[in-house]
């Protein structure tokens, strides 16, 4: 892949964007209204965690139902992606994308008409199939209209919606759910989707490439989505079946094979899937390793400390969110800064930096203790922001640019299902981390409390009340005992947490070497005049 010559070597004039004078293929108008898009998808993965205790008690769903509320949108996403953009790269970034906004808002407009929970999973579904066409797409509009020199800044704008969408998730969830209702939370999209569709019909350019694919990859399709599917599933499930189970390895074991008998159908077909020779650009596969392991430190870490700040300090979700501002504010700041930073120096440095900040920020957040106060907190979370952002932009940069401009749409696709797995794995990973601290220490701290020897029935319920910040404090309890519980399970719940946030540290030192291998995308000229023609 990089041994190829840029087209913008031969024809420099094509750096420069023409169509300065309508709307249509605008870079900048082109950036606005693909984000719109992507900002109701990424604030969709964290707004709705926040309505589910308000779903299940009226609809009156089960806590498996709840769950399913979440994870049928996850996989829907996660098995969808390359698919999706490889969609893109047959039809059109721009058609891709519409039937993504228009889709995602009428699922999101009918789950909140929905009165039976089996509805809403249904509903929540189609929202991750619709997300996962207007994702990628939304990347390979980026990368065809944007010049070379410039796309790293729409990147950073790009990585900035979804950083602030992602983390403002809680706060704008708990507003609604707070004030309005749980159905509001969907309700919300349909004007932003109508708005995001409308700039989309006017602003969006339509971009091919000459030698786009021009046939599907039926089995490839049928064998990628099957693997991503058994690779995410026993993720999803691994706190309920056990990491020793046989379900979990079952699942892992035939990814493994899937994903192999994938390997070999793509390199026999002529138009595949995925085309293998994509991964022989070392820097491109070193930015998608880079991609799970950031997401693997940053999701799985972030999942602890909305248990922290809402089961051991007691905040509101509203609360939790506004304590997360500055980890929110330097993403929002951090990332337009990187795009230019990574511009300058090309993304290795930054890369590097980011992700040693981030290694630091987990180990500071390893400290935290049920006393510490707000300023520790949003130093840690702020420095956190802060090395997350040049890699948001960089690794997306070094991932799509390294791709050829007619497989954008795969890159864009590849890049996001890397953060779903990434994501998944960390919160698993560091989920069992957890849940083994708690469960060596719980019935020391519980003894050395004075506390009553737990009934062995009884025991596994506390252990997983303990590993999410919940002191198990029964009705009628004396407050003495009752103090006691909370301080043990809150001390029990700040350990497990420290060693998952150690572990994340340890990950985010593994990410940055992985980020030495990294450099500026060979084939990112090649979108420079493609919008314009």
């Amino acid at each position: 892949m990089s041994s190829q010559t840029p087209v913008a070597d031969a024809a420099p004039d094509l750096s420069v964007p023409e169509p300065r004078k309508g709307l249509r293929g605008h870079p900048w108008l082109t950036l606005f209204s693909v984000a719109i898009g992507v900002m109701m998808v990424a604030l969709d993965g964290t707004i709705v965690a926040i309505a589910n205790p308000a779903i299940k008690q009226d609809l009156g769903a089960s806590l498996a139902d709840v769950q399913w509320i979440t994870n049928g949108y996850m996989l829907a996403l996660a098995v969808s992606l390359i698919t999706a953009g490889k969609l893109g790269d047959r039809f059109g970034h721009r058609q891709t994308f519409l039937i993504g906004i228009l889709g995602f808002a009428a699922a999101s407009g009918a789950i909140g008409f929905s009165n039976e929970v089996a509805l809403v999973i249904g509903f929540r579904v189609l929202q991750g199939l619709f997300g996962a066409l207007l994702m990628p797409a939304a990347l390979g509009l980026l990368r065809a209209t944007f010049p070379a020199e410039k796309l790293n800044m729409a990147i950073g704008i790009w990585g900035m919606v979804i950083g602030a969408s992602t983390a403002g998730g809680p706060i704008v969830g708990g507003l609604l759910v707070e004030h309005v209702s749980w159905q509001s939370v969907f309700f919300i999209n349909v004007p932003v989707g109508v708005l995001a569709l409308v700039l989309g019909l006017v602003i969006l350019k339509d971009h091919r490439a000459e030698n786009a694919p021009r046939s599907f990859d039926v089995p490839g399709i049928v064998l990628l989505s099957s693997a991503m599917f058994c690779l995410i599933w026993p993720l999803i499930k691994a706190s309920e079946w056990g990491w020793g189970d046989m379900k979990t390895w079952g699942f892992l074991i035939g990814a493994v094979v899937l994903f192999a008998l994938f390997a070999v159908l793509e390199s026999k077909v002529r138009e595949p899937l995925i085309p293998l020779r994509m991964f022989r650009s070392l820097p491109l596969t070193a930015g998608t390793v880079l991609m799970v392991l950031m997401a693997f430190a940053f999701m799985g870490g972030l999942f602890f400390v909305t248990f922290y700040l809402q089961n051991v300090h007691g905040m509101t979700p509203v609360d939790s969110g506004l304590h997360l501002l500055p980890l929110t504010g330097m993403m929002i700041v951090g990332s337009p800064l990187a795009g230019a930073l990574i511009t300058k120096l090309g993304p290795r440095i930054p890369l590097v930096a980011g992700m040693v900040l981030t290694a630091v920020a987990m180990y500071g957040m390893s400290g935290l203790d049920t006393n510490s106060s707000t300023g520790p907190m949003s130093l840690w979370f702020a420095l956190l922001g802060l090395g997350l952002a040049p890699v948001m932009v960089g690794a997306t940069e070094v991932i799509v640019g390294n791709a050829p401009l007619e497989l954008s749409g795969v890159a864009g696709g590849l890049q996001q299902a890397a953060m779903q797995v990434g994501g998944s794995l960390g919160t698993a990973v560091l989920g069992a981390v957890m849940a083994s601290r708690v469960d060596n220490e719980l019935p020391t701290n519980w003894k050395a409390a004075g506390l009553p020897p737990l009934p062995p029935a009884q025991a596994s319920q506390v252990s997983d009340a303990v590993s999410a910040g919940i002191a198990p404090v029964p009705k009628g309890t004396p407050p003495e005992f009752a103090q006691k519980i909370t301080a043990v399970a809150h001390d029990t719940f700040v350990s497990g947490m420290g060693l998952a946030f150690t572990v994340a540290c340890g990950v985010a030192i593994v990410a940055a070497v992985v980020a030495v291998f990294t450099k500026r995308g060979a084939n990112a000229e090649a979108g420079a005049g493609v919008g314009h023609i």
